[in-house]
């Protein structure tokens, strides 16, 4: 048996001494270990704890390689700053923009590029979908172009769609890989896992990057699988009036406190609930407040959930959990 053999899935070594800690399997002829084992075929989930810095860590290692880098981002959930992984990264870096199937077809790709070159200075930029395979050739061909060694590193945050996508290249370009574990709950991914897909190209998958910002960290779990919905997102517009509010499932309060009649445009997970009510009541004021002067064409940026496209000038008052992020943009789409 292979010495400190790593879990197919996860990337841990596999252990067979402690039940409770990463890795454990009965068997360590096994490939996965029980947790990998349990999201794969049962979809039961244990959550781990890995550190923030321990993360930080694999990254500076992947620096030091100089290797090409994919960032993949969630194209629903764009950070606030996308240029912050540089602060860890001095390789070249591509940009890739994954999820394309859930925003709406009428969203042009090139409108959403534009917007992030204008903002930011990658080697390249793509938007990909592995669910629907789409783009996945362009972005094969991209990697051949800029790649400087056989490695090709993929960082992001967790559930950007990571060892989705590596599972997508290995089903399109490799043969008899076995698929990494693939989850609706952050952090499946645990360690740095080497897919060779062919004696040209390795593709190194890395745990996400932690952002305690993101709502998926402070939601009930059963939130999971709605936040990481496949399908496409159907934008809910309501005409919102001073004094009137949006109730958005039952964690989010927006109060429209002053300025004309206004469009809100919700691109949010269609399996969330949205009520427009009288800002006179109660509902969810116990939470922690915020207020936003918006000017012409801006988003709210609800990280993890989505965004809130907004026409006119006006102020808004947003009830949400303190740790939970959100900041406003000039209008994505």
């Amino acid at each position: 048996m292979k010495k400190n053999k790593k879990c197919l899935g996860c990337g841990v070594v596999l252990q067979n001494d402690n039940i409770l800690n990463i890795g454990y399997t009965p068997n360590l002829e096994n490939d996965y270990c029980m947790r990998c084992f349990k999201v794969k075929n049962y979809g039961e989930v244990n959550n781990v704890t890995t550190s923030h810095e321990d993360y930080l860590n694999i990254l500076r290692d992947v620096s030091r390689t100089k290797d090409l880098v994919l960032y993949i981002v969630d194209i629903l959930n764009i950070r606030e700053n996308l240029d912050d992984i540089k602060e860890y990264l001095n390789n070249d870096i591509i940009l890739v923009l994954n999820k394309r199937d859930i925003l709406p077809k009428s969203v042009k790709d090139e409108k959403i590029i534009n917007y992030l070159i204008e903002k930011y200075n990658f080697k390249d930029y793509l938007v990909v979908s592995s669910l629907s395979n789409y783009n996945m050739d362009l972005l094969y061909k991209m990697i051949y172009k800029y790649k400087t060694s056989n490695d090709v590193y993929l960082v992001g945050e967790t559930n950007a769609g990571k060892s989705s996508l590596i599972n997508k290249i290995v089903g399109n370009y490799s043969k008899g890989l076995p698929s990494l574990t693939t989850s609706n709950v952050p952090e499946t991914t645990l360690n740095k896992i080497r897919i060779n897909i062919n004696n040209n190209l390795s593709l190194i998958d890395t745990p996400g990057v932690v952002d305690e910002g993101n709502i998926i960290y402070h939601l009930d779990t059963k939130y999971y699988k709605v936040l990481n919905t496949k399908r496409e997102i159907k934008p809910k517009t309501y005409q919102i009036s001073k004094n009137q509010s949006l109730l958005i499932g039952d964690f989010l309060r927006i109060d429209y406190l002053d300025g004309d009649r206004n469009s809100f445009t919700l691109y949010i997970p269609n399996g969330i609930s949205v009520r427009k009510i009288n800002s006179k009541h109660d509902n969810l004021k116990e939470l922690n407040y915020m207020e936003y002067d918006i000017k012409f064409h801006e988003d709210l940026v609800i990280y993890g959930l989505g965004f809130i496209k907004i026409v006119l000038n006006g102020k808004i008052g947003v009830y949400l959990d303190k740790d939970i992020k959100t900041f406003i943009r000039k209008n994505l789409i």
